[in-house]
Parts: C-alpha cells; sequence; structure tokens
C-alpha cells in the first residue's frame, strides 16, 4: 500500500512540475511576443498618429490604449476562464476590436507591397493569437487549485481567499 501511494505521489509530483514548466513557458512566449509587438505595433501606430495631424502626446498615448485594451480584455478573459466562464460580450468585442484596430494601424504604414503589409501585420497578429492560447491555462490553474484545495478538504475555490 505505501509504495502504490509513493508511486501515485510521485506521478503526480512529476505532473504538477510539467504543468509549472508548461505554464512558465507560455508565460514567457507571451510576455516575449507582447515586447516584440509593443514596440512594432507603438512605432507604427505613432507614425500614422503623427501622419494624421495628432500632436506628439497623442501620437504616444493612442497606441498605448489601443494595446491596452488589447490587454484588459485578455484578462478579462482570463480571469472569468479561471472561473470556468467564457467571458462575455463585452471584453470579446473589446479584444477583436482592439485587435483589428491595431493590424489595421500596422498595415496602414507599411510598405506598400502584399510582403511589407504581411511583415507590418506579424506581432500584432502574433501577439494576440498568443493571447488566446494562454486563456485555456486559466481552465488548467483552475483545476490544479481544486485539486490542491481538495486534499485540505476546501472543494469551492470562490469560497478560497487563498486562490482570488
Amino acid at each position: 500500500m505505501a509504495v502504490l501511494f509513493q508511486t501515485d505521489l510521485f506521478h503526480r509530483t512529476q505532473a504538477f512540475t510539467a504543468d509549472r514548466w508548461i505554464r512558465r513557458t507560455t508565460t514567457a512566449s507571451v510576455l516575449l511576443l507582447a515586447g516584440i509587438a509593443a514596440v512594432v505595433s507603438h512605432t507604427h501606430m505613432h507614425t500614422l498618429a503623427l501622419q494624421h495631424g495628432e500632436g506628439a502626446w497623442a501620437s504616444a498615448l493612442i497606441p498605448l490604449s489601443c494595446d491596452g485594451m488589447i490587454v484588459a480584455a485578455s484578462m478579462a478573459l482570463l480571469s472569468d476562464s479561471r472561473l470556468g466562464g467564457r467571458g462575455g460580450v463585452l471584453p470579446w468585442a473589446l479584444l477583436i476590436v482592439g485587435a483589428l484596430a491595431s493590424l489595421a494601424a500596422n498595415i496602414a504604414v507599411a510598405e506598400p507591397t502584399s510582403t511589407g503589409r504581411v511583415i507590418a501585420a506579424w506581432p500584432s497578429f502574433a501577439l494576440t493569437c498568443s493571447y488566446e492560447l494562454s486563456l485555456p491555462f486559466g481552465e488548467v490553474l483552475r483545476d490544479v487549485a481544486l485539486v490542491r484545495h481538495a486534499a485540505g478538504g476546501a472543494t469551492d475555490l470562490r469560497a478560497c481567499g487563498a486562490c482570488y
């Protein structure tokens, strides 16, 4: 019996270690893409705003408002995913509008060739897709937390102050 318990504990420990590695790698990838997209997208949107008569301050802030909306909508969806939901209409609408605005601004200042437009649009596209790939990890985190708390007798994560 003790051998079975040790084997089961060993496999659970390996699973938690693998899950932790996967979450960290995904987080690092999303952060790297966010950094790349932030620099490229900000430059493109800043240039576009300047070309259309916005002042220096507005041209610097407009890209932050657009990409910030994408991040805020993604975090709202991630939070809802952790609680087992799919997200409401507003976060999805803001994510889609923000992503399309970012793509449009990046394409608008690109070299007027197909290749130039694809290159200019790629970082914003990659960032939005990576956010979406990371959303299911909210469910994984919730399930891992449930397993950990079930061992301690807790079954409702919403009632657990340590989780939220």
